[in-house]
């Protein structure tokens, strides 16, 4: 049985929280076991058939080619660390905010592991195959949002990178984006109004974080948990500071999900991993 198949996948990368930086040789040798293992669930890709994924044993997700990568690049070891926290909080939190939900392999473990989903996701060929992956497994499509989240709900124009449109992103997200472009307008909705409906957001926004973040009501966060990618060393900058002597505090994988006590803590980009912000004394890794 392959990593990535493993029956209890999930509970070893929790019970490993303290490793979880890119700096160990525990990371770099599962990292290793990840990318090779993605090559066992292909078969299953391409042919729309069920796979194991740790403790869910049904999954089905298609093979897509979304320019210089493909949806196996999705089941890398951070994303894998990201379900395991799903996993181990499934009787904590209930409802889950989807931010920049891609072709929907988040949105799909979610609501395999019990969660409520509201997905937004702009860009409507991914979309297309967001809803696909969700009607393939029998799960809910009611939630999917085709829509960016802004600071103000205003439409905004969105650059779509066709070189790998996993890194598109609403325009001025990111500076001088490079390659072949598509440009064209999206509706959105406000950060605030998004992150009402959650106790859980997981926030892959391409760039957008930081100004996201400090748009969020500071009382929102008594109720509300976020997982983040910071996409720069600047943002990361801006959360820090946004959010320096407010009561929340911000756990960095960079750190081995300790609490952060200087901007340098924090992922300067996805290459770090991602980190959690909350209104709570801890960031749990405890299981149920």
């Amino acid at each position: 049985m392959s990593f990535i198949q493993n029956e209890n996948l999930f509970r070893y990368l929790a019970e490993n929280f303290d490793r979880h930086t890119h700096q160990t040789l525990w990371w770099t040798f599962n990292e290793s076991l990840a990318a090779e293992s993605m090559q066992d669930i292909k078969p299953a890709l391409e042919s729309l058939s069920e796979f194991r994924l740790g403790e869910l044993e049904d999954l089905i997700f298609s093979f897509k080619e979304m320019g210089s990568i493909n949806s196996l690049h999705l089941f890398g070891l951070d994303e894998l660390i990201l379900f395991a926290f799903y996993w181990v909080n499934r009787n904590r939190y209930s409802k889950v905010l989807d931010l920049g939900a891609n072709i929907g392999l988040h949105t799909a473990v979610l609501f395999k592991m019990g969660y409520s989903v509201t997905s937004f996701e702009p860009d409507p060929n991914h979309m297309e195959e967001l809803f696909s992956n969700l009607v393939r497994n029998d799960l809910p499509i009611s939630g999917l949002i085709q829509k960016a989240v802004t600071v103000d709900g205003s439409d905004v124009e969105f650059i779509r990178v066709l070189g790998n449109t996993t890194g598109s992103h609403v325009a001025g997200a990111k500076a001088d984006p490079y390659g072949d472009l598509d440009k064209f307008i999206v509706e959105s909705t406000s950060i605030a109004e998004a992150v009402s409906t959650a106790d859980l957001v997981k926030m892959d926004v391409e760039g957008l974080e930081a100004s996201l973040l400090a748009s969020i009501p500071i009382s929102a966060f008594e109720t509300t948990d976020l997982l983040v990618e910071i996409g720069t060393h600047e943002n990361a900058k801006k959360i820090f500071d946004n959010f320096e002597d407010s009561g929340i505090l911000l756990f960095s994988q960079k750190i081995n999900w300790q609490m952060v006590s200087k901007y340098e803590d924090l992922p300067f980009s996805h290459r770090e991993g991602s980190c959690f912000i909350t209104g709570k004394t801890e960031m749990n890794w405890r299981l149920i």
